[in-house]
C-alpha cells in the first residue's frame, strides 16, 4: 500500500479524475472544507471563553462563597419587612464553630472615600480587608506588596490600589510606592498596586486594614462582607445552604426570606460555566461532524458519478489485468484525497478566522474571551476523522466500480 501511494502514476490519475470537472471538484470540496471551518472556529473560540474564565478566576478558590446583608422581606418575630441586617465578628466565629466543611470566613468592611493627590480628587469604593482575603482570592500585583498582619495588628494608615485608582491620581510610568494620598479623614500611604478583576458587582479600588477602617469608621464588630470556603470533599451548596441557616436563627430572619442575606456562590458558578463549556463544546462536535458527514456524503455522490463517467476506463483496465483490488484501491485513495484537502483547507482557515477574532474580538481587560485556538491534539483528531470518513464514504462507489463486467465496460458508450 505504502509503495502504490508513493509511485507517481496513482497521483497523476487522482488529478486527472480531479481535473475533469473542476468546478464540481471544488463545490465538492467546499462541504468538507466547511465543516472543518465550522469545527476549528467552533472549537477555538469555545477555548477562548475557557481561556478568559480561568485567567479571571485563577486566584480564586472555587470551592467559596461571599455572603453580605441585605434587608429583611418577610416579617418575623415581631419584627417589621425592610430590617437591615447586620453581620458582625461573632457571626464569623459562630460558622467556623458550627458549620461543617468551612475552612476559611475571612471578614471584611466596605468604605466609600473621596480621596486627592495634588490637585486630583476622585470617589473611590474600597474595603478593610485581613491578610488571609489575598491568599484565597489573591491579586495580581503591578507594584509594591499586599497588606499583612503587621499592618492589621498596628492599625497602620497604608493602602493597596488598583491600576483603575492609579491611573486616576498618578502620572503614567509613574512608581506610587510611598507616595501619599488623602481623605477628609487621614493621609494614606500606597504599598501597592494591583490588577482590577470586576466579577459584576462592586469594583474595589483599594483596600486598607481591616482594623483601620474599624477604626476610622468606627464599625465595633460589624462586617459587610464574607468569604467562605469550603473543605474540597464538602458540598459547597449545602455549606452554603448550612451558612444562611445558621445566620437567619442567629438574626431572626424568616426561613423562606431570600432577600435578608445576599451574595453569590462562585463554587456553584464555576460548575454552570463549565457545564456550559462542556455543553458548548459538544454541541461544536456535533454541528462539526454533521457539517463533515454531508459534506463526505457528497463526495461519495460525486465519486459514483465518476466511476459511471470512467466506466469504460474501467473495463479497459479489468481487461489488461487490474484486480477489483486495485480498481477499490484508487477509488479510496481518490476519496480520502479530496478529503484530506479540503480538510487541510478547513484546518488552515479555521487557524486564520482564530486568528482574525483573536485580534478583534480577544484583547484588553473586557474581553469575553482570550486567545481562541486549537490543540495539536485537536487538529490530529479533525484529520483521523477525515482520514476515516473519507475511506468510508469512498467505499461505496470503489465497490461499484469493482462490480463493473470488462466485457460490459468495453460496450459502453
Amino acid at each position: 500500500m505504502v509503495k502504490f501511494l508513493l509511485e507517481k502514476d496513482t497521483w497523476q490519475e487522482v488529478i486527472d479524475s480531479l481535473s475533469k470537472n473542476k468546478l464540481r471538484s471544488i463545490l465538492t470540496m467546499v462541504g468538507v472544507w466547511w465543516g472543518i471551518l465550522l469545527l476549528i472556529a467552533l472549537l477555538g473560540s469555545a477555548k477562548g471563553i475557557e481561556n478568559n474564565f480561568n485567567a479571571r478566576f485563577k486566584n480564586y478558590a472555587t470551592n467559596s462563597l461571599f455572603i453580605f446583608s441585605g434587608r429583611t422581606s418577610i416579617p418575623f418575630k415581631g419584627y417589621q419587612e425592610g430590617r437591615r441586617i447586620k453581620l458582625n465578628l461573632n457571626d464569623v466565629e459562630r460558622i467556623k464553630e458550627n458549620i461543617s466543611g468551612v475552612e476559611y470566613v475571612v471578614p471584611s468592611i466596605q468604605v466609600q472615600m473621596t480621596l486627592s493627590r495634588n490637585t486630583l480628587t476622585s470617589n473611590f469604593t474600597g474595603r478593610g480587608e485581613f491578610p488571609l482575603l489575598d491568599i484565597l482570592a489573591k491579586k495580581d500585583l503591578v507594584w509594591g506588596r499586599n497588606i499583612n498582619q503587621q499592618d492589621v495588628d498596628e492599625q497602620k494608615k497604608v493602602i493597596v490600589i488598583s491600576d483603575d485608582f492609579y491611573k486616576q491620581l498618578f502620572e503614567k510610568g509613574e512608581n506610587p510606592i510611598g507616595k501619599m494620598v488623602k481623605s477628609e479623614k487621614v493621609s494614606f500611604k500606597v504599598i501597592g498596586v494591583f490588577e482590577a478583576v470586576n466579577f459584576g458587582g462592586p469594583q474595589i479600588d483599594f483596600d486598607i486594614p481591616f482594623t483601620t477602617a474599624q477604626q476610622l469608621y468606627n464599625r465595633g464588630n460589624d462586617v459587610d462582607l464574607m468569604m467562605i470556603t469550603g473543605n474540597p470533599s464538602f458540598e459547597i451548596n449545602q455549606i452554603d445552604a448550612d451558612i444562611k441557616l445558621l445566620l437567619k436563627n442567629i438574626h431572626g430572619i424568616h426561613p423562606d426570606d431570600n432577600r435578608a442575606l445576599n451574595g453569590f456562590n462562585l463554587g456553584d458558578r464555576f460548575e454552570q460555566l463549565t457545564g456550559f463549556l462542556i455543553g458548548m463544546q459538544f454541541l461544536t462536535w456535533f454541528v462539526g461532524i454533521a457539517t463533515l458527514i454531508a459534506g463526505v456524503f457528497a463526495i461519495g455522490g460525486i465519486l459514483l458519478i465518476s466511476v459511471k463517467e470512467r466506466t469504460k476506463e474501467i473495463g479497459v483496465r479489468r481487461a489488461l489485468g487490474a484486480t477489483p483490488y486495485l480498481i477499490k484501491r484508487q477509488i479510496i485513495v481518490e476519496s480520502v484525497s479530496i478529503s484530506l484537502i479540503s480538510g487541510v483547507l478547513g484546518i488552515i482557515s479555521g487557524g486564520l478566522i482564530l486568528m482574525l477574532v483573536n485580534k478583534l474580538a480577544a484583547q484588553g481587560e473586557d474581553a469575553f474571551m482570550r486567545n481562541p485556538s486549537v490543540s495539536n491534539g485537536m487538529v490530529l483528531l479533525a484529520l483521523i476523522i477525515i482520514t476515516v470518513l473519507g475511506t468510508l464514504i469512498g467505499l461505496i462507489p470503489a465497490t461499484k466500480a469493482t462490480n463493473v463486467k470488462p466485457i460490459d465496460a468495453l460496450r459502453e458508450e
